[in-house]
């Protein structure tokens, strides 16, 4: 973890600097366009260029099964993340949908679902079938733990290979927002009541169920705070892990990173706990339902573009904020100057 911590640069803030000047040139009153100027500003910085491009963005969906969901705390049985990746691979998935709008790079991983997918268009990076039951195990191996954070890692690189300028990362797992909430509790120290959420849609009687899990499982697991691999290892999930090291990857590259909503957050937070640095290359693109995800974005030290009330996961919210971002590396290239423009200045 150390090379890939020392792998990360600093953004360059005098570059963010000049462009803030610059930007105060634009035919417009200074500060007018708000957060799309601190966008393009926070851009400049990451990519160490005064005109900065986000597009072709890239989205990686990592798909994996939950061994926790066998404790019922997800309204949908485990079958369905196997299902969900064949309408990926088919293209009917929201984030097929709003990827081919924005004109992304798409790509789907199997890193572990339950079942072997035999389609020409999935990556198959299989660590194993599922992760174990944390309520009664630990997810996974620290060694299998590492193996998904490397296959996150190369995935993201190959795709900023192939011309990626941004990363939307995406998940597909049922039972991967009773990981997180696991996660997240270990991080910020507070109570599992208040960040469990409903998931994709549970019940009362189901809720209230999940968090008694969680609370139990955390205590037989007891994952060490300070240790990222520990945390994914015992309570975590794969596909979490993957998103973590494709984060490394990207800010290792000055490539933009477009988080997603909570799942996502919360291997933003793995990725910060195994090097600082890495935060300085994300933008948090929207702000989700579930209630876990304001206090890791307080963790995170991050503020959400948008607030659609959304809570679907697979990069969808970051794909749907993606012109939002676009828009401010245009904003940089094709506006007038008021000299340019021949708009006088004088008050």
């Amino acid at each position: 973890m150390k090379q890939i911590y020392e792998a990360i640069p600093k953004v360059n803030k005098e570059m963010g600097r000049q462009v803030s000047e610059y930007i105060n040139t634009l035919t417009k009153p200074i500060g007018s366009l708000g957060r799309l100027e601190e966008l393009a500003i926070y851009l400049s910085e990451m990519k160490n260029e005064p005109f900065p491009s986000v597009t072709p963005p890239g989205v990686l969906v990592f798909a994996a099964d939950h061994g926790i969901t066998s404790e019922g705390v997800s309204a949908y049985p485990q079958a369905v993340t196997e299902q969900m990746v064949w309408n990926f691979l088919n293209g009917g998935a929201a984030i097929n949908v709003f990827s081919r709008q924005i004109g992304a790079i798409l790509k789907i991983i199997d890193i572990g679902v339950a079942n072997d997918i035999e389609h020409e268009r999935l990556i198959n990076q299989k660590i194993r079938y599922g992760t174990g039951n944390f309520y009664h195990e630990d997810a996974m191996s620290r060694q299998e733990a590492e193996q998904a954070i490397d296959v996150g890692y190369n995935q993201a690189l190959q795709i900023i290979q192939e011309g990626a300028q941004c990363l939307i990362l995406g998940e597909m797992g049922i039972g991967n927002t009773t990981s997180s909430s696991a996660i997240l509790a270990v991080l910020s120290g507070k109570d599992i009541s208040l960040l469990v959420g409903r998931g994709t849609g549970i019940s009362d009687a189901a809720f209230l169920h999940k968090t008694a899990i969680i609370k139990q499982a955390l205590i037989r697991r007891n994952p060490n705070r300070n240790d990222p691999i520990d945390i994914i290892a015992k309570v975590g999930g794969l596909e979490i892990a993957a998103m973590t090291g494709a984060m490394l990857a990207a800010a290792s590259k000055r490539v933009p990173i477009l988080v997603d909503g909570f799942i996502c957050t919360i291997a933003a937070l793995v990725a910060k706990l195994i090097s600082p640095s890495v935060k300085d290359y994300m933008i948090v693109t929207h702000q989700s339902i579930e209630p876990g995800h304001k206090i890791a974005l307080s963790q995170l030290g991050k503020q959400p573009i948008i607030d659609l009330g959304l809570r679907l996961g697979e990069g969808t919210g970051a794909a749907i904020s993606f012109p939002i971002i676009q828009l401010a590396t245009l904003m940089l290239k094709e506006m007038a100057t008021f000299q340019s423009a021949g708009i006088s200045t004088n008050k």
